[in-house]
Formats: structure tokens, C-alpha cells, sequence
């Protein structure tokens, strides 16, 4: 694989104008695309494969004339009296003249009329419903702006009034001011890491490019399929970041090649063959891990999960080909003013060297000690230190300090909708818990019941039907039986005694399945909202188990590959456990607990999204094994070289460790950015991978991972023989190039030749370049 990237970054640096005019006319066709033919679906969860889904197509066939979903409720109730009173009857009616008069409004139903009354039992509070129709986003705050307007003139004239329900369905906003200020974050971590504003600008220009190309990609592809307002979150946040990241780990090997003494054009093509090839097999777990969301069996959940994935191949596929050329275009400028003037010096040095002693060999490694001197801190150096000295303290204080991270997860409580909307203080929740709280908890969130059976006989069952659903427990009361148009089906609506989100609620769906075949002819289904989110609730719990053994086992596979070991990965897992429970830790403790409610703009307080898990398990799951890719790649480097198994832990971390701190921080920040956000199901994922990322790669990567490496000895490294001869030999460390330059660097008569981007075609023989060939062109004459 090495020298298969090696050959693609060299070709992408020749051929730079080419590839950047490629993927400017890519972005061009996406944005045209996207832009003009770009179409969003309803935004509705549809959970494939339970009772309540199944029922709920069959209603919506069976049953078209459904009520409609842009509609409004207005809750008064009267400080004193009844609200039928005739002083607070005429201020209603007033209220409700002007509603009716809003444009879009179609109809406002009375709440006091004698035969449908909506009246609470002691008569102080009615609930009136406003339908809209034909109305676009911008209308639909426009209006349900007046429709609160009247309920503040009502709260004037001595009602508590307020608006429940909601008409807009509005695309959470992922790129506001925060997101901005995460990446101009990002950006001062790059230009801290690397001490040159050049490197620094090519790193976040690669970032954008990819991430702009990905997320028009996705929106290009709604115009064949339209996709969900929530589609695109993932795809932008992980695209960035993983963008950034990426082009770090690829850009500082190029500046660790550069002072060790080669040319631009090799420099790219070892920085592209080696970090390069993490790049692959990191962004390979993050894919794996995205694409697994599928198996949850939910299509919002698959569909982010997949435009992610395709997000992530994008800032693959643009540091692999797009980058390169940046590389070969910024050259020496990439590194630091003071990272020049030692390479000079040591090129000097390098030179007085070869002249004195005639030794090519020693004073290229001369140079590359000095250089790796040069870029390696010295606190992290004496960290590693310091753990690998006391392994059992280090390890055990990192999971110690995990473990009371992830203690908030044992209050974790999740729903696929919050009832009343998800901000606690709005007019809305305001409108449901009023309305809770006069008609009963279940009264906004009745259960559906669907009877099915032959027309014949099920018409005449429908009052045993009837009478059998009221005499279950928890039921309030049964509405009359609607049938469809052909006698095969009807609807029964069943309002519980308790909440949507309560265990007494989840239990009255199972016993009234329990009783589904009862009636003698007739079949009965539990459908509905509340049944919906239930079931999606209890999908979304038992998928997890089947995806985590699933995706992490391909990873799993994915990395024995790569560093041949079968503990090293396993510790790899462990430690992500661990940062899991970290991440999922704090966004209970943020947005069911409320702990930073000052800081956090987003609602709190409300149970944690149904899919918050899953997501938070993919995507950490993928970023983990980015970071364990990066840090041990190089320790595995290393170990295949001969060093013992403490010093290769030693020199691995020294190497790496700066790199994937910067890549941390900068991953930390562009989520921190979306934390901000004001929407919940943005800032939740946000927070949680932010918080998620930062255990990982501090506590994990940086104390667990070498501590228990240290312990293991070379037992870490210990792989069956049998396994040992079947799996492939990829080269991710790039040995087959060192190999192939140092036969041809001891060839007799071989004099130092710069290697050029064109790595070897066997190890035996290794042109790089024309003077290289011609060289061997004259020792085989």
C-alpha cells in the first residue's frame, strides 16, 4: 500500500494544475446541482419493522383524510370562573375572530360550542385548534407569531393564554457564528502545530474544499432521493473535522521528511505512502462504523449515517490527490522559519560530514536524529516516560478518572420525541403541561388502535372491541370506532391515564397487544405517535448490541491487518469503551441534567435524543481508532525496525504523540463550535464527541494505551503464526521503501542520489528518477 500511495501522491504533485482544476470543477457541478434541484423530505421518522409502523401505513392507506399536521392549539383558562362565563366567553370569541382572520388560517374550531366541546372538567380552561394550510417556512413563524400575539392579549385581559404546537418543520443551522469560531479555533491549533501560516492555510484549505465538496454531494443526491432536514449535521461536522485532521497527519510527516534531508517531490510521496496509509485504514474504521448505522434498521438514522461516510471519503480521496499538490506548491515554506534554518545546518553539517569521513549513510542519519530531535517536545517525551516507568498507577488512574466520567450515564434516559417541544420555557411545553395538567396526561397523546378483520364480522365486534380496551389498566378513555370506507378496518382512539415518557404508558402498549387476537375474528395493532416512539426507543436499545459487535468487529479485523497483533486492538477497544462512556457521561449530565445551562444556548432539561447513543457509538468509535491508528502506527513502526518493546512504545509516542494532541484539539474545537448550537440534537452529538474526543485522545491514547502496552511487553505484539502467514502484508509502515533506498544507496560505486517521486517498482532494483536510472543504467554496462 505504501508504494501505491507513495506512486499517487508523486503523480498528484507533477500533476497539480490538473487535479485542482479536477476538483474546482467538481465543487462547480455540485453547487450548480445542489442548488437548483435540491429537495427535502418531511422530516419524518419512519421506523421500519415494528407493529406500530406496520399499522401506521395501513392507517394512512385505509384512512386518508386524516386531520392535518400544520396546526396550532391556543390553551386559555380564566384566573377566576368558569370560561364559559359570558365576559370571559365574549374576550374568547373575540381572540378567536382574530385568529380566524390571519392569512393561511382555514379554520379555528370553538372550543364552547355545545356539541364538541373542548373544556377541561371544572370548566376553567378550553383548547381551541388552529389549522393552516398553503403556507411556506417564513409564513408558518409569521403566523404562529400573531397566533401568540392574540394569547398576549388575552394574558391582558386576565387569561393565562398560551400556543401549543408548532408549524414549521426548520432546518437546524450548522454553520452559524460558533461553528465559525470553532474552525477559526482550529485554524490557531494548525498554526501553533506547524509555526508557518503557509502549512497552516493549505491544511484548512484542503479541510474546506473536501467538506464543501461532500456536504454539495449529499445535497446533490436529494435531487434523486430527497433527504431529511437532519441529514446533512454529521456529514458537515465529521467532514471538517476529519478534513482537518487528516491533512495534519499527512502535512507533518511531509515536514518530518523534509528535515530528514530529502527533496520536495520524495518528501510528498513518503509523507502520502506512510501517513497516508493511516489515513486509509483510519478513515476506513470511521466509514465502516458510519455505513453500520444502516443496520439500525431506521431510515433518518441510515441516512446520515451514509452522507457522513461519504464525507469522510471525500477528505480521503482530497488529501490523497488535492493535498499533494498544495504540498508541492508551498514546498520549504511549510516549515517554520526556525525548522529551515536547522535543516540548512544540518545540510551543512551533512555535507562536512560526507567530505571528512565519506560516509553518506551516517551523515544522513545524522541529520534525520537532528531532525527528529528537532520535532520532538520535550514534555512529551518525559511523559511517556514517566508512564511507561509506572504503568499500573498510569492505567489505572486513566480508567479511574473515566469510569466517575461516565457515571451520569447510569441516569440516561432517551425518547425519539420530547412532548411539548424540547425547550422547557417556550409557549408550547407551556400549552402542553397546561393541557396535561387540566385534561390529563395522556389526553395530547392518545394511542391508536387499528382494527382489522373481515367487514362482515368486524362491524358488529367493535363494541366488544370498545369494551374490552376501557377495561384495561391505564386506560382513560376509548373514543368511538371510525371504520374505513371498505368495513375492513377501524380506528380506535385510547388516551392513557399517564405521559408519553411514562414506564405505566410503555406498559399499557404491551398489554393492550397482549389482548390483539382477544376478539374472535378481529386483529388489533397499537399505533400512534406515542407507540411510534416506543418502539423506535426500544429499536434503537436492541440495535445497539448488534451494531457494536458488527462494526467493531470489522474494525477489529480491520486493524489485526494492520499492526498484525491481536491485543493491540483489543486495548484499542477498551480504551473507546472507556472515552464512550466519557462522551455519552457529559451529555447527560449537560442536556437531561442541566449543568451548564448558562453556557449551553440549546434546550436542557429534557430526556437525551433515542439516537444520541447510536450516533455517539459510531462516530467515537471511528475517531478512536483514528487516534489508536496514528499513535501506534508509529510504535508498530518501530517494533517491525527492532526496537524493544518500551523503547518502540517510547519513540512511537515521541513521534506521534504531538500530532495527534494538535489533531485533538483542532477535533475538539470544530465540535465545541456545533455545541454551541442552538438546536439540541446538534449540540448534543456535538458535546458528547467533543467531550468523547478529548478523553480518548488524553486519557486513552496518551496514558491507558501506552501504560498497558508497556505492561504487555512483547506479548503486545504477539500474533498465532497460522494467522501470521494468511492475513496480507500491506506495508503501512512504508518499509518496502526504506528498503529499496538503502539497496540502492549501497550499490558498489553508488554515489548519494536525492530520491526522486517515482518509488521503486521492486526492491531489488529501485530507479528513482533519471539520474537514478541512468546510474544503473551504467553498472549493468
Amino acid at each position: 500500500m505504501a508504494r501505491l500511495l507513495y506512486r499517487l501522491g508523486a503523480f498528484s504533485a507533477r500533476h497539480r494544475i490538473a487535479f485542482l482544476i479536477g476538483w474546482l470543477v467538481a465543487l462547480g457541478v455540485l453547487v450548480v446541482t445542489a442548488l437548483t434541484g435540491m429537495r427535502f423530505s418531511d422530516g419524518s421518522f419512519d421506523v421500519q419493522g415494528t407493529e406500530s409502523s406496520r399499522a401506521l401505513t395501513t392507517v394512512q392507506e385505509d384512512f386518508p383524510s386524516g386531520p392535518s399536521d400544520s396546526s396550532l392549539q391556543l390553551v386559555t383558562r380564566a384566573e377566576a370562573g368558569a370560561i364559559s362565563d359570558p365576559a370571559h366567553a365574549q374576550d374568547l370569541q373575540t381572540a378567536l375572530q382574530q385568529i380566524r382572520d390571519l392569512p393561511h388560517v382555514t379554520s379555528v374550531s370553538d372550543p364552547l360550542d355545545p356539541t364538541n366541546p373542548r373544556v377541561s372538567g371544572d370548566g376553567s380552561t378550553a383548547v381551541a385548534t388552529v389549522t393552516v394550510e398553503e403556507v411556506s417556512e417564513h409564513e408558518a413563524d409569521r403566523v404562529h407569531q400573531s397566533v401568540v400575539d392574540v394569547a398576549k392579549t388575552l394574558r391582558a385581559d386576565g387569561f393565562d393564554a398560551e400556543v401549543g404546537g408548532t408549524l414549521a418543520n426548520p432546518i437546524p443551522q450548522i454553520l452559524g457564528p460558533t461553528e465559525i469560531v470553532g474552525a477559526l479555533l482550529a485554524f490557531g491549533v494548525l498554526v501553533l502545530t506547524f509555526g508557518s501560516l503557509v502549512a497552516a492555510g493549505a491544511n484548512m484549505a484542503g479541510a474546506l474544499l473536501g467538506v464543501g465538496v461532500g456536504i454539495l454531494g449529499v445535497l446533490a443526491a436529494s435531487v434523486v432521493h430527497p433527504i431529511g432536514s437532519t441529514t446533512p449535521i454529521l456529514a458537515v461536522m465529521l467532514g471538517l473535522a476529519v478534513g482537518i485532521d487528516y491533512c495534519l497527519f499527512v502535512i507533518a510527516r511531509f515536514r518530518s521528511e523534509l528535515l530528514a534531508g530529502r527533496d520536495v517531490l520524495d518528501a510528498i510521496g513518503r509523507a502520502t505512502g506512510t501517513a497516508g496509509s493511516s489515513v486509509v485504514f483510519a478513515a476506513a474504521t470511521v466509514i465502516i462504523a458510519l455505513a453500520g448505522l444502516s443496520l439500525v434498521g431506521i431510515s433518518f438514522i441510515t441516512e446520515m449515517g451514509l452522507a457522513a461516510a461519504f464525507a469522510v471519503l471525500v477528505a480521503v480521496l482530497m488529501t490523497l490527490t488535492f493535498l499533494p499538490g498544495l504540498l508541492a506548491g508551498m514546498g520549504h515554506r511549510a516549515l517554520s522559519r526556525r525548522d529551515r534554518r536547522r535543516l540548512e545546518a544540518g545540510r551543512a553539517y551533512a555535507q562536512q560530514e560526507e567530505h571528512t569521513h565519506d560516509s553518506h549513510d551516517e551523515s544522513h542519519q545524522t541529520a534525520r536524529e537532528a531532525a527528529h530531535r528537532a520535532s520532538t517536545p520535550g514534555f512529551l517525551r518525559s511523559w511517556v516516560l514517566l508512564v511507561t516507568r509506572r504503568p499500573i498507577v498510569s492505567a489505572l488512574s486513566a480508567i479511574v478518572v473515566l469510569l466517575v466520567a461516565a457515571v451520569p450515564v447510569l441516569s440516561l434516559s432517551t425518547t425519539l420525541n420530547n412532548p411539548g417541544g424540547e425547550d422547557p420555557d417556550s409557549t408550547q411545553r407551556a400549552a402542553y403541561d397546561l393541557i396535561a395538567k387540566e385534561f390529563g396526561a395522556g389526553f395530547q397523546d392518545p394511542l391508536v388502535v387499528l382494527a382489522e378483520g373481515d367487514a362482515a364480522a368486524l362491524t358488529p365486534s367493535l363494541p366488544q372491541v370498545q369494551k374490552l380496551i376501557a377495561g384495561v389498566e391505564g386506560v382513560a378513555s376509548v373514543t368511538p370506532a371510525l371504520p374505513s370506507a371498505d368495513g375492513a378496518a377501524a380506528l380506535l382512539q385510547v388516551v392513557p391515564t399517564t405521559g408519553p415518557l411514562d414506564e405505566r404508558t410503555r406498559e399499557l402498549v404491551l398489554d393492550l397487544r397482549e389482548h390483539a387476537a382477544d376478539v374472535p375474528g378481529v386483529r388489533l395493532s397499537v399505533t400512534g405517535a406515542t407507540a411510534l416512539g416506543l418502539d423506535s426507543d426500544q429499536q434503537l436499545r436492541d440495535a445497539l448490541a448488534t451494531y457494536l459487535v458488527v462494526v467493531v468487529g470489522l474494525a477489529l479485523l480491520l486493524l489485526i491487518v494492520m499492526f498484525r497483533s491481536i491485543l493491540v486492538p483489543v486495548i484499542a477497544t477498551l480504551g473507546f469503551l472507556l472515552s464512550l462512556g466519557a462522551g455519552i457521561g457529559a451529555a447527560v449530565a449537560v442536556f437531561q441534567w442541566g449543568w451548564l445551562d448558562a453556557v449551553i444556548p440549546a434546550p436542557q432539561g429534557n430526556p437525551l435524543l433515542s439516537l444520541l447513543p447510536i450516533i455517539l457509538t459510531g462516530i467515537l468509535f471511528g475517531l478512536a481508532m483514528d487516534y489508536q491508528v496514528f499513535l501506534v502506527s508509529r510504535m508498530h513502526e518501530a517494533h517491525v525496525r527492532g526496537a524493544s518493546p518500551r523503547q518502540a512504545i517510547i519513540d512511537g509516542f515521541s513521534r506521534s504523540a504531538p500530532v495527534v494532541v494538535a489533531a485533538a484539539s483542532i477535533m475538539a474545537a470544530v465540535f465545541g463550535g456545533f455545541a454551541l448550537s442552538h438546536s439540541s440534537l446538534v449540540a448534543s452529538i456535538a458535546l458528547g464527541l467533543a467531550v468523547g474526543v478529548i478523553a480518548d485522545a488524553f486519557l486513552v491514547r496518551m496514558i491507558f494505551v501506552p501504560a498497558t502496552l508497556a505492561l504487555l511487553g512483547r506479548t503486545a505484539w504477539w500474533m498465532p503464526r497460522w494467522l501470521e502467514r494468511v492475513l496480507p502484508h500491506l506495508d503501512t509502515e512504508g518499509l518496502s521503501l526504506e528498503d529499496a533506498e538503502h539497496r540502492l544507496d549501497h550499490r558498489p560505486d553508488q554515489h548519494p542520489v536525492a530520491p526522486q517521486a517515482t518509488p521503486p517498482s521492486s526492491p531489488s532494483l529501485a530507479p528513482r528518477g533519471p539520474a537514478a536510472s541512468e546510474q544503473l543504467d551504467s553498472q549493468r554496462e
